[in-house]
């Protein structure tokens, strides 16, 4: 059996979408997936509010803290600070290619410098007994392909780390817009499959592009872990048949039993004074495919915001699926 705490089968980071109360949604599908936060980036834990950007529930558990920066004492406290939070891993992105993150020095422009993320990993290996991880892309630009790929992952591989999450497509920083680089270059997950044959002794987690677990059994007959986002997140009751199909464990509860089981949640979010919106807008996608899925969706989008909303507008959405069906 897979030990529980891998990462055979995780969820990206998914800027504004992947918050606290996505995650909570996601554990109720999946108790074996690994969660990854939003991207936090060091000045915000330093200098901003710590607890909106820290908050999680421990159900979420096992959970990664991803973090955005390149200043070493930055992300060495950064890496305290979590651990002392209870994440159970700090990741490093190497990956990002939007313009704000790159003025930021922090994202997928940080590949360019492997020996300054090697220290920067190092520095937060030296922090915490926590795992360290980074995620980053297989190049930028006019990098060289694999040999480029290679020569990052070697230097951080120096310093201990042994997990990299590696997206199979390109980042271009100059030209295109973060939106367009999700589409283009293409996806090459041969370079991610190759440098899994050449490091036999680094964990590598593949990511981008995934839409099924069907692809996902396939992408583990060559690395050890697969990372699903958008995917995951249009389609959340996909999470459902994680633990049987990947894990080979009791599958998790449908989509009508996730809603009745968030509705404590809900409840004791509201009673902290959260919106029922900002809890709801993550379970449109629930009964995607279904008869009802459009009225639920539907239900939840005109009323939720409201001020005042309470569970109540939940299981009303609930009762138009049941009624469908």
């Amino acid at each position: 059996m897979t030990e529980f705490n891998s990462h055979r089968f995780c969820t990206a980071p998914l800027l504004e979408w992947s918050d606290r109360h996505c995650r909570y949604l996601w554990r109720l599908l999946s108790k074996r997936a690994r969660l990854y936060t939003e991207m936090v980036t060091t000045g915000a834990i330093l200098h901003g509010d710590r607890e909106r950007h820290l908050q999680f529930d421990i159900a979420e558990q096992p959970l990664a803290l991803q973090l955005g920066g390149s200043d070493p004492r930055e992300l060495a406290e950064c890496a305290r600070i979590a651990e002392g939070w209870g994440y159970s891993e700090i990741n490093l992105n190497c990956g990002c290619p939007s313009d704000r993150v790159q003025s930021g020095r922090f994202g997928a422009c940080l590949m360019a410098e492997p020996g300054a993320v090697a220290t920067g990993l190092a520095a937060m290996r030296a922090a915490v007994s926590i795992p360290v991880t980074v995620k980053h892309r297989i190049g930028i630009d006019d990098m060289e392909d694999y040999v480029g790929l290679a020569r990052f992952v070697e230097a951080q591989a120096v310093v201990g780390i042994n997990t990299f999450i590696v997206h199979a497509r390109k980042a271009w920083l100059r030209g295109l817009s973060p939106k367009e680089n999700r589409e283009i270059p293409p996806l090459n997950y041969d370079l991610v499959y190759q440098l899994k044959k050449d490091y036999p002794d680094l964990q590598v987690i593949i990511n981008g592009g995934i839409q099924s677990l069907e692809a996902c059994q396939h992408h583990l007959q060559y690395v050890d872990g697969v990372m699903l986002g958008r995917a995951a997140y249009q389609n959340p009751t996909l999470l459902a048949r994680v633990d049987m199909q990947l894990f080979g464990e009791k599958a998790g509860p449908d989509a009508t039993q996730v809603v009745e089981q968030i509705l404590p949640y809900i409840e004791r979010e509201l009673g902290r004074g959260q919106r029922l919106n900002y809890i709801t807008r993550h379970m449109l996608g629930l009964f995607q495919g279904l008869p009802g899925a459009k009225r639920f969706r539907r239900h939840l989008s005109e009323n939720a915001h409201r001020k005042g909303a309470g569970t109540e507008i939940v299981s009303e959405a609930l009762a138009l699926v049941a009624h469908a069906i």
